[in-house]
């Protein structure tokens, strides 16, 4: 990542590359790369560096520029640095403090040693009876710097991703760009049907009884509409195992908090996901939770690990329902299978050296649209401006396929490079051929969501008498040809 050169400073200041006015930034993180942030400076000139774009020490020395690209993303998360520079100032006094007591504390155990050993008893009891009081008012100061380093550590846990430098500036999806399309959109000469009149008619989904099954936000699909679920799922899967170069897993559908606060979902959007209970223990309550993503366990596959350089890249991919209970904020009540409690996904996760990690994000893109080319469906791939970035992103793209019977394209897979935001909040790091332990940027994205694909798919090839041609990639998965009553 770049920033805008500080000429107050100076380039040699933080041995910054210069190019064009811009500084790069991943040089200056590694001078901010201490104790805390676990960095280590390299000596040669010209060495690359991982950045830590929202390491406390990038905000003590760069708080604008954290400011600026935070506000960029216009949510008020660039208010939350003043306060994160007021604890760490009280953080560092506090550490300071203690390493004085704890100095002080050293110089007179070893004088008690001294006048043990000229026989000087009482001077020797006064001097531990000094330590003692210097022991308790270490334990004291202790107990105020792990306070003041979790309410420091909860703000910092807050913060999303600074937007990388191309990321263009804006407040909503409104301000996103389409960045290219892909085949057009089919003319009909009837009026066609929603994939809802589609399913009821074709006897794909009963949408009464899976409410009453799970309640709102619940689709049972049903004979032909279950068998093109699988056959989309397995069809996806063999694409990006044979053909792209992942590896299939199969994860667990419960994980951990610290697997939601490793990738960004936690602590911010905690009141967003199922939690489980063990049978009637209420203690067991949130430490468990239904994975709203495979991109949650897939990226915590090496969580607190140091990988070897020559295992890089890692390519994952993953079948699992994924289970999210935000959707009711916003029309899951409606009928149809757009915003849903439940749904199937399979999920690709990449975990690169920096250097790759924008390019391996055009490829991540390219194999999910690889999906919808074979499926022969009609979509676009739109780039998200900063006010519309996940929490977790420094770059996204999304792309969106068009549902005729909507009226409205419907997003099929986000992919995103998070940099090494999420890398950092998992203590993931690989061993560079230097010696140096670095981050890797870590990539995810849908390959691809359904149910939206399969709303696309009956959508685009509904034909006048109801029926559903099934595309020519998918008929060995299906068994036909089309899809009828």
């Amino acid at each position: 990542m770049r920033v805008a050169f500080d000429e107050a400073l100076g380039p040699r200041a933080f041995g910054c590359t210069i190019s064009a006015n811009l500084c790069d930034w991943s040089a200056v993180g590694a001078i901010f790369c201490g104790r805390e942030a676990g960095g280590v400076l390299a000596s040669a000139p010209g060495q690359t560096y991982t950045a830590r774009v929202l390491d406390i020490r990038l905000i003590r020395e760069k708080p604008d520029f954290v400011r600026a690209r935070l506000a960029a993303r216009g949510a008020g998360d660039e208010k939350a640095v003043d306060e994160i520079l007021r604890l760490d100032e009280q953080w560092r006094k506090l550490v300071g403090e203690i390493d004085v007591l704890r100095a002080r504390r050293n110089q007179v155990s070893k004088e008690i040693g001294i006048l043990l050993a000229q026989k000087k008893s009482a001077e020797a009891e006064a001097k531990k009876a000094e330590t003692r009081e210097i022991g308790d008012r270490i334990a004291a100061l202790e107990k105020q710097l792990a306070e003041v380093e979790t309410m420091r550590r909860q703000l910092l846990l807050r913060l999303p991703n600074l937007p990388h430098e191309t990321v263009k500036v804006g407040r909503s999806a409104e301000d996103n760009t389409v960045v290219r399309v892909w085949g057009e959109k089919r003319e009909f000469d009837f009026k066609p049907r929603t994939h809802v009149e589609l399913c009821e008619y074709l006897g794909l989904a009963d949408f009464a009884r899976g409410a009453k099954l799970s309640g709102s936000g619940f689709v049972l699909l049903m004979n032909m509409g279950a068998r093109l679920e699988r056959a989309l799922i397995q069809f996806m899967l063999e694409l990006h195992t044979r053909q792209h170069g992942y590896i299939e897993t199969w994860p667990p559908l419960l994980v951990g908090p610290q697997c939601l606060e490793g990738v960004g979902q936690f602590p911010k959007f905690e009141d967003q996901y199922y939690a489980v209970r063990e049978g009637t223990d209420n203690s067991t309550l949130g430490k468990l939770y239904l994975i709203p993503t495979a991109e949650t366990p897939l990226a915590n596959i090496h969580r607190e690990e140091i990988l070897p350089e020559e295992r890089l890249p890692i390519y994952y991919c993953a079948y699992t329902p994924c289970f999210r209970s935000e959707a009711g904020a916003a029309g899951v009540s409606t009928r149809g299978m757009i915003r849903v409690h439940q749904f199937d996904k399979v999920e690709l996760v990449k975990i690169v050296k920096p250097e790759e990690g924008y390019e391996e994000l055009e490829k991540m893109v390219r194999d999910a649209e690889r999906v919808l080319q074979m499926l022969g469906l009609h979509y676009r791939v739109v780039e998200l401006c900063t006010g519309d970035l996940g929490f977790a992103s420094a770059k996204t793209y999304d792309i969106e396929v068009w549902a005729p019977g909507q009226g409205s394209y419907l997003e099929v897979s986000s992919v995103s490079n998070c940099e090494d935001f999420q890398a950092r909040r998992m203590n993931l790091r690989y061993k560079a051929k230097t010696g140096e332990n670095r981050f890797p940027h870590v990539l995810n994205g849908s390959g691809t969501a359904l149910p939206r694909v399969f709303v696309g798919l009956i959508e685009q090839y509904q034909q006048a008498d109801g029926t559903v041609l099934v595309p020519e990639a998918l008929r060995p998965y299906l068994g036909t040809d089309r899809i009828t009553s």
